[in-house]
């Protein structure tokens, strides 16, 4: 008799077995990254303490932490959105980047309107922005099944440059050697709560609504109902056109909103550096949250956390390479453990002759 080893579907997932799988990977990843930071000469037990106190448990820490999370958050939400009808808006990261572009040409060139109107006329540019970006590669690909994931992946070195090219060039700050702009007019900054930014209100009302949409709206239904087949949609009359071009426009302006927060809430200017890779990052975010948006508000949170964490640990010396290792190794261990809650391994006992 011998033992043969198989991967089989789970038929359903306990909220219970997510969280404590997510819990467990977690640990097993900070254990992993514990031998290593060991191995170079320094305490894990201290590293890790010190990323606690620093990161999320003080009062400092924790606004950092939020107002960081915001772009991720957004960026999330919108990568989530695409998902449902398994679009693969790689996007992200170029929409962000037109979202800060048409918000700093507002800024710029727009009319002086200050207060709430300008804010709001402001959080629309950048909405739009991110949203045309998305409407490239949607049209394509709703009328010629041209491959969405290639064209938002183009895009983003596209959006990339020009935002480079703005930032060093006409849109640059003089008197500086860094990319950035002027600082954001006072009337068109988003407020802040307690150093925090009130933009994450936005994003969880974001999420709120979408979530709701999902659920209780025809387009909501039509997103289910498309992923879980295009012919079954078709006979049913869904115009599938309509609702690649929507949800693409609309996960694309989401993005687009996250230039918007970091540039009227967190930074109060558009810098060389944005997007910083947050466009990507959303795209774990989605995957781990299982594209349900309330839970990307939080991992969001826990995601930026991670990433503030590696300056603090550099305070104690440790070499930067080692803080990336940790967030790097965190994402590893956490989609694997998101493996382990969709199948299971099962031992078929096969009798030999």
């Amino acid at each position: 008799m011998r033992n043969k080893l198989r991967l089989e579907k789970r038929e359903s997932v306990s909220t219970i077995r997510i969280v404590l799988t997510s819990i467990l990977f977690t640990l097993i990843a900070f254990a992993f990254c514990g031998i290593i930071i060991a191995s170079v000469g320094f305490n894990p037990l201290e590293v890790y303490g010190k990323m606690l106190n620093k990161v999320f448990l003080s009062g400092k820490g924790i606004r950092k932490m939020i107002n960081a999370s915001l772009p991720l958050m957004f960026c999330g939400l919108g990568v989530a959105l695409t998902f449902k009808m398994n679009l693969n808006n790689i996007g992200a990261e170029g929409q962000y980047a037109m979202g800060a572009i048409f918000g700093g040409a507002f800024v710029l060139y727009g009319p002086e309107i200050r207060g709430i109107g300008g804010g709001i006329i402001l959080a629309v540019m950048c909405f739009l922005g991110g949203a045309f970006w998305a409407l490239l590669c949607a049209i394509p690909k709703a009328y010629w099944n041209v491959n969405e994931s290639i064209t938002t992946l183009m895009l983003n070195y596209i959006a990339l440059i020009i935002l480079s090219y703005l930032v060093l060039g006409p849109w640059k700050m003089p008197g500086q050697n860094v990319g950035q702009t002027k600082r954001i007019p006072v009337g068109l900054e988003i407020p802040e709560i307690n150093g925090i930014s009130a933009g994450i209100i936005l994003g969880i009302v974001a999420a709120v609504v979408i979530f709701l949409a999902y659920k209780y709206t025809t387009d909501g239904y039509q997103l289910s109902v498309i992923r879980s087949s295009q012919n079954s949609a078709r006979y049913a009359g869904i115009n599938i056109k309509r609702n690649i071009i929507l949800a693409l426009v609309i996960s694309g302006g989401l993005a687009g909103l996250a230039g918007y927060v970091q540039y009227a809430g967190v930074s109060h200017r558009i810098m060389e550096q944005m997007p910083n890779n947050a466009g990507y990052t959303g795209i774990v975010i989605a995957y781990l949250s299982r594209l349900n948006p309330l839970v990307i508000v939080i991992v969001s949170i826990l995601f930026a956390g991670l990433q503030n964490s590696s300056a603090t640990v550099q305070i104690l010396g440790v070499p930067t390479q080692i803080a990336t290792m940790i967030q790097g190794a965190v994402m590893i261990f956490v989609i694997a453990g998101d493996f382990f809650q969709r199948y299971k391994i099962v031992v078929n006992k096969e009798v030999k002759a």
